[in-house]
């Protein structure tokens, strides 16, 4: 799954030929070609099983939120560990990021169309739903990187095929496509397995079909998104009154798109000057043409 959608990005995204991608990823050229041609993801699925960690992981945890640069053998030797040590350092390396503090701020700089940054924002009042119902779905969020455009919509839930949805509606709406997408650990996007980052399957079968690459962010990483913090700084005073206030929130899937507007032509704090007039001009330059909305009847065509 992962090469499928590799090979579909380094083609549609990065522009590089067969053989070039051969070379690069080391398969075969008929296996690039189907790729390439399938119309979907491949299908392979492998039934789970349990670790013999599973039973020692909560007295691993202990150790580690105690003494979190603990090394592997004092903790194998602390929980009575007599099997193999490579099964036991592979869940060490992914439980101690949990513990560890976060790594310092550092100031980064992104490339027009790089990527863009998506994250879930859970409003802190009902919202009307209509038929006399209310409650609080997410909103998924997506900024540019570079201009920090900002685009979010209502999604009904958190799970994978609302998740997608979204991001098909907001990256429509921008007609172009960011090379990149940045998310957190959510789990209807991807999950570790021995401290590295896994998409789920439908996420791959997105990403691939796109030719985009998804990005997850480290555990206790918080400074990974930090701009990100920023629109719901802006939007939460604005449409959650402060309390004893009525609330008028709109309760359609796209209620904040209308807003930013006015929000996306001003000034970014960082230097970078999103466009006076809308962003559609210089905020999207970099990102891929094309866009979600042209394949709903044709395969989506290579970056300009």
């Amino acid at each position: 799954m992962e090469d499928w959608a590799e090979i579909r990005r380094l083609h549609r995204c990065e522009g590089m030929p067969i053989r070039a991608i051969v070379r690069k990823l080391g398969v075969g050229r008929n296996t690039v070609r189907r790729a390439l041609a399938s119309e979907g993801p491949p299908r392979y699925q492998r039934p789970s099983k349990g670790s013999v960690v599973d039973a020692v992981e909560p007295q691993i945890r202990a150790l580690l939120a105690e003494w979190p640069t603990m090394p592997v053998p004092v903790i194998a030797e602390r929980i009575g560990w007599l099997r193999g040590l490579t099964v036991l350092k592979d869940r060490v390396r992914e439980l101690r990021p949990l513990f560890l503090p976060p790594d310092p701020v550092s100031r980064t700089v992104y490339q027009p169309g790089e990527l863009a940054q998506c994250d879930l924002w859970f409003p802190p009042v009902d919202i009307p739903l209509g038929f006399g119902q209310v409650g609080r779905p997410p909103v998924l969020v997506m900024v540019s990187g570079y201009s920090r455009v900002i685009a979010a919509r209502l999604i009904p839930s958190r799970q994978g095929p609302d998740l997608l949805a979204g991001h098909w509606a907001l990256l429509s709406g921008w007609g172009r496509v960011p090379k990149t997408l940045v998310w957190d650990n959510e789990s209807a996007v991807g999950f570790r397995k021995a401290g590295r980052p896994v998409l789920t399957e439908a996420m791959n079968a997105f990403r691939g079909t796109l030719g985009i690459a998804v990005i997850q962010c480290r555990l206790g990483d918080p400074e990974a998104k930090g701009w990100w913090n920023g629109p719901t700084a802006i939007w939460r005073p604005r449409f959650c009154p402060a309390a004893g206030s009525p609330h008028r929130l709109i309760s359609t899937p796209s209620w904040p798109t209308g807003w930013f507007g006015p929000t996306n032509v001003t000034t970014a704090s960082s230097g970078v000057g999103r466009p006076t007039g809308g962003s559609t001009t210089a905020s999207h330059a970099g990102l891929a043409a094309g866009g979600p909305s042209d394949r709903m009847a044709r395969e989506y065509p290579a970056a300009a």
